[in-house]
């Protein structure tokens, strides 16, 4: 899950970025409200922490102008503010959490992985495409209901796929979600775990290469 984390404080950005990181997530931290924007301008994210007292661009105007501007993905605000008005009028305005600081960690990651579930319309932490049941809390994959072991980055690979069946998914958000903040890839590393992928589920055409842009998972029949 790849998450844009906006904090200006620089020891709690790295301490939620470290935090989430070590609990599966992609974590990328900008500190500025105008870099927010930006960042959801030109990259793609499954939900946003965001905090409100940012020094450029109050954390409340980042909300109302992506929101304005079509941005549909999960936005949690993490703030010091907590009164109710403030909750109520941040919630109104469209966020779809609101946490105060001090927070725990766990509730954090909990929260996203709701919110997340949520925007694929899943109740349970279950997806499933075709003959392929995951499972995000447990981690267990199953195919035609019998247990598939994968490693840990086939996993994250096949969690990205499933998360939007039959849609092309650019190279860099499944290396963003396989590697996770890894600095040193080799070029074909993704189509590496691609090929493993493919080969342990059984069905190779079940992962199509989309050239020069990505892959599409097609295995709903």
């Amino acid at each position: 899950m790849r998450v844009l984390l906006v904090e200006d404080d620089a020891l709690l950005g790295q301490a939620v970025q470290l935090g989430l990181s070590d609990r599966e997530f992609s974590v990328h931290w900008v500190r500025t409200g105008g870099a927010a924007v930006s960042e959801l301008n030109h990259n793609e994210y499954d939900a946003m922490v965001l905090d409100l007292g940012l020094p450029d661009l109050d954390g409340s105007r980042v909300l109302s102008s992506s929101r304005k501007r079509g941005v549909t993905i999960p936005i949690l605000i993490l703030t010091a503010r907590d009164q109710v008005h403030d909750k109520i009028a941040h919630l109104d305005a469209g966020a779809d959490d609101y946490l105060t600081k001090p927070f725990d960690m766990n509730e954090l990651a909990a929260r996203l992985r709701a919110l997340c579930r949520r925007q694929l319309g899943q109740a349970s932490a279950d997806i499933k495409v075709g003959p392929i049941m995951l499972n995000t809390n447990t981690r267990d994959v199953r195919v035609a209901d019998a247990p598939l072991s994968l490693s840990r980055r086939e996993f994250e690979l096949l969690k990205t796929l499933m998360s939007a069946p039959e849609r092309v998914l650019s190279r860099d958000r499944l290396e963003t979600a396989v590697f996770q903040g890894e600095t040193e890839i080799e070029s074909n590393a993704l189509e590496v775990h691609v090929s493993n992928l493919r080969r342990k589920l059984g069905h190779k055409e079940w992962i199509e290469t989309i050239r020069g842009i990505g892959y599409r998972l097609k295995c709903n029949s």
